[in-house]
């Protein structure tokens, strides 16, 4: 999964990675971002990634009423149809993973899945990277069977090691699978 895009600098770069495996990405995308990189939003899902929704303007939501909350899914849920064409599929992340039980009672109303993650590191700060053997190292030391990764889309090291994280992976014998496959 990739959080926090779509990006103009890197998302096309970690598309075209996905593409080249055959792998299908969930990216949890904020209204933002999609208004600035429409085309990399348009392609993500044109190739068959889901896309979901990690809400408008990426605020801590626990802070937000039930008409907030609603309110905010819904306007970006409007400006993905303004770019696809399509529905917003019902998966919600709640941004920096803040979350509350009302919240989660909330998106469920909503007929939302609230996705979590199983594996995250410090990568959405350009300014504050690892070295790409670093950042790999810690991914790969993190795997487990089911693990849902959190990546983010805008990171320069993301976009420079995907492809040997991806193939290591499959020489480890994993495999990769969507959230409609694993939700399923």
């Amino acid at each position: 999964t990739f959080d926090d895009g779509p990006s103009k600098k890197y998302t096309d770069e970690i598309l075209d990675i996905l593409d080249e495996f055959g792998i299908k990405a969930t990216f949890f995308v904020i209204g933002k971002c999609c208004n600035e990189a429409p085309e990399q939003l348009k392609r993500a899902y044109e190739s068959g990634h889901e896309i979901g929704n990690h809400t408008y303007s990426h605020k801590n939501m626990t802070k937000f009423t039930k008409e907030q909350f609603a309110e905010e899914l819904k306007k970006l849920e409007d400006v993905y149809t303004e770019y696809t064409g399509a529905v917003m599929p019902k998966y919600y992340r709640p941004p920096e993973g803040k979350f509350s039980l009302d919240n989660m009672k909330y998106a469920n109303e909503l007929g939302y899945k609230t996705i979590f993650w199983s594996f995250a590191y410090a990568d959405w700060d350009n300014n504050k990277q690892m070295s790409p053997e670093a950042a790999k190292e810690k991914i790969l030391s993190n795997i487990h069977n089911g693990a849902v990764i959190l990546l983010h889309p805008t990171s320069a090291t993301n976009a420079a090691i995907l492809g040997d994280v991806i193939k290591e992976l499959k020489n480890q014998g994993y495999g990769f699978g969507t959230l409609d496959d694993l939700t399923a």
